[in-house]
């Protein structure tokens, strides 16, 4: 099946490469250009493609007004495309906020080594986007604080299906739809809480977060996969937004209740247990690894850290990365959860730790915060 595409951007000189290089997939049709926001509205209603590729500075109309009036009128999957400048974090934010699924640096350059590269990127990523499924297309508030007192019993989720295989060339899926646990985790104290997310995390994890009172009393590890330009934007965002502290985490760092640590761009962050305390251990990213940070490194650690003595939360996300740090953290006797289908951008990291056996609790999103609360407090 063919991919449309609509590419909204007012350099004409962009539109005609990135036009170039999708077409030259055989997978995806570009069906129509617009300069500016404005444009790139009555395009994508008259249009109706797949996916619109969308620019965030245009005259007439900015990308993120044209987001929020698409996702308002007739919500289509866009992939942004920003600058990796704190200025350019901070306004891609504000467009997954929008409504937008991910994003890629507009500066081919920053992406890629060669045209070989770039070309696999920018499809594979324009495919991936094409079968996402926002949970939500327009912006949601956040969360109500929640009351002191105890909240009641989440109800039970409901089975999903898992997400047929994604193409050509992915690795095949099983059919039956990985099995809800039947009953909840009981309540404990746990050493850590770390969260694993990537596509679709900014947006997950600002409405997880924003649940948690000041007095949540476990620490909080963050893997969000983010360039490294990003992370200290998307961590003072959250800082503003929720009454926990959350930062970004420097080497060092001793984990203590109430403090969600983000794991910085471009590097690896472990937890270790040194001298009866907590400590962030940030390390060089390794070329090796297609992640960096990569959710399987921090939770292996926390699994060696705090065998039993940990939670592991993975959200939504493309791939599996998670799915083998799930099973260390599972191997020593902590419990594992995991997002759902239907509220997932992306079903990849969570049905790849549901369908390896790993997960006690399956929860849609907005489930995982009062559950946290729950099961935690």
């Amino acid at each position: 099946m063919t991919v449309s595409v609509l590419v909204v951007d007012d350099s004409g000189f962009f539109r005609k490469r990135l036009t170039e290089i999708l077409t030259s997939s055989g997978q995806i049709r570009v069906v129509g250009l617009a300069a500016n926001g404005r444009e790139g509205v009555e395009l994508a209603e008259s249009l109706r493609p797949d996916v619109i590729t969308m620019d965030y500075e245009m005259p007439i109309m900015d990308g993120i007004s044209a987001v929020r009036e698409i996702m308002a009128k007739h919500p289509i999957p866009v992939l942004m495309f920003s600058s990796l400048t704190y200025e350019g974090a901070r306004i891609t934010l504000d467009a997954l906020e929008a409504g937008a699924v991910d994003f890629l640096p507009k500066n081919f350059e920053e992406i890629a080594r060669d045209d070989g590269q770039l070309q696999k990127i920018l499809i594979d990523r324009v495919l991936d986007v094409a079968r996402s499924r926002p949970a939500s297309r327009t912006p949601s508030p956040p969360p109500a604080a929640p009351s002191t007192s105890r909240p009641a019993a989440v109800r039970p989720p409901v089975s999903r299906r898992p997400a047929p295989a994604a193409r050509k060339g992915a690795q095949p899926v099983q059919e039956a739809p990985p099995r809800r646990a039947s009953h909840k985790s009981p309540a404990r104290h746990y050493a850590v809480v770390g969260i694993g997310t990537s596509t679709g995390g900014p947006v997950a994890l600002q409405r997880v977060l924003t649940t948690l009172p000041a007095s949540f009393p476990s620490p909080i590890v963050l893997v969000q996969h983010m360039p490294a330009s990003f992370t200290p934007a998307f961590a003072e965002r959250l800082n503003k937004l929720c009454k926990i502290e959350v930062r970004q985490a420097e080497d060092g760092d001793i984990l203590r209740p109430g403090l969600a640590l983000l794991a910085p761009g471009g590097k690896q962050m472990m937890v270790e247990h040194r001298s009866g305390q907590p400590r962030v251990r940030i390390l060089p990213g390794d070329e090796r690894l297609n992640y960096r940070p990569c959710v399987d490194v921090t939770f292996g650690s926390l699994a060696r850290a705090y065998p039993g003595k940990t939670l592991g939360v993975i959200l939504t996300g493309m791939g599996s990365d998670g799915r083998e740090g799930c099973r260390m953290m599972k191997q020593s006797g902590s419990p594992i959860w995991s997002q759902d289908e239907k509220s997932s951008v992306i079903y990849g990291m969570p049905m790849a730790v549901a369908k390896a056996g790993l997960t006690d609790e399956v929860l849609s999103l907005d489930e995982i915060g009062p559950r946290l609360i729950e099961g935690v407090c």
